[in-house]
């Protein structure tokens, strides 16, 4: 299989490109605002105590979040991935339509912008963090099937039925009549990213929010989505071509994205542990109270 004629950029406007990639990062906070609206105005999934935001509240909210998107995701990327370049040019920096973002950035920027969210408000930052890792799989989804419409952030070279070479028409234009990724079938990494930091990491969230009633237990269902996400990209990074400029110990001994997943991984199990135990609850409740639902779910 090759990669599809899909146009990396949907539509121009004059001088002005409108690409899949900024689609994505739309689409991912509108349904990921429209779905967080839903679960605020559930009642039911919050008692004994009101849900923490109000539907103007979530409108500020999701200000804050995509700056801490954008901005986390494109330092981060430069730190963690791509610092050089930089410091010969920095009005590269600036350039985020070529690309460069990073997932662990963006994660670093969402979690600054929630705590400072949270302190301005008076909210109790677990529960915020619960509701934001009941939306964030949508936009990684989005994103990851931005990343294959790009052909961009393949996978290493497979002789698995399903493998792909990523080479287009787009591509050949773009890169001068050459593939980056050459002519050998690759891992489709970005789908396999989508299925399960998108689908796999949703579902589960909905199962604890919506059957197991776990918003009741602040802090859980953000540690599930983070200890899950590291998972998910430790596995996914086997198969997936490391960037080319890492260092060779981040290529051949252990990834850069597996090196900042595991970090994830520990501190979604910590979240848990806390939750389980209920050190996360607001003044005034108990873990008893907190964990009984009204309706016999637990």
């Amino acid at each position: 299989m090759t990669l599809p004629d899909i146009d990396p950029v949907l539509l121009h406007i004059g001088p002005l490109a409108l690409r899949w990639y900024a689609l994505a990062y739309v689409a991912g906070i509108a349904v990921g605002w429209w779905y967080l609206t839903q679960l605020i105005r559930k009642e039911s999934l919050w008692a004994p105590y009101p849900a923490p935001l109000s539907r103007e509240n979530l409108e500020d909210l999701i200000i804050w979040m995509a700056l801490g998107i954008i901005l986390g995701g494109r330092i981060g990327y430069v730190l963690f991935y791509d610092l050089a370049p930089i410091l010969k040019n920095p009005l590269q920096f600036f350039k985020v339509w070529e690309g460069g973002m990073s997932f662990h950035g963006g994660f670093i920027g969402v979690c600054i912008a929630g705590v400072l969210y949270s302190r301005r408000h008076r909210i109790n930052p677990w529960t915020l963090g619960d509701l934001l890792s009941c939306a964030a799989p949508i936009g990684l989804f989005f994103g990851r099937i931005a990343n294959f419409i790009n052909g961009e952030l393949w996978g290493r070279t497979t002789d698995a039925p399903w493998g792909m070479v990523f080479c287009n028409k787009y591509l050949l234009q773009q890169y001068g009549g050459v593939c980056p990724a050459g002519y050998l079938p690759r891992h489709p990494s970005q789908l396999y990213e989508a299925v399960l930091e998108g689908i796999v990491l949703f579902v589960v969230g909905y199962l604890l929010v919506h059957v197991w009633r776990r918003l009741r237990q602040p802090g859980l269902i953000m540690g599930v989505f983070v200890a899950g996400y590291g998972l998910a990209r430790v596995l996914v990074e086997f198969v997936r071509e490391p960037d080319a400029q890492m260092l060779p110990f981040f290529k051949h001994v252990i990834t850069m994205g597996q090196t900042l997943s595991l970090l994830m991984i520990i501190g979604g199990g910590i979240a848990i542990w806390l939750a389980l135990r209920g050190k996360t609850l607001p003044a005034g409740f108990t873990a008893t109270t907190e964990t009984k639902a009204p309706d016999g779910l637990a």
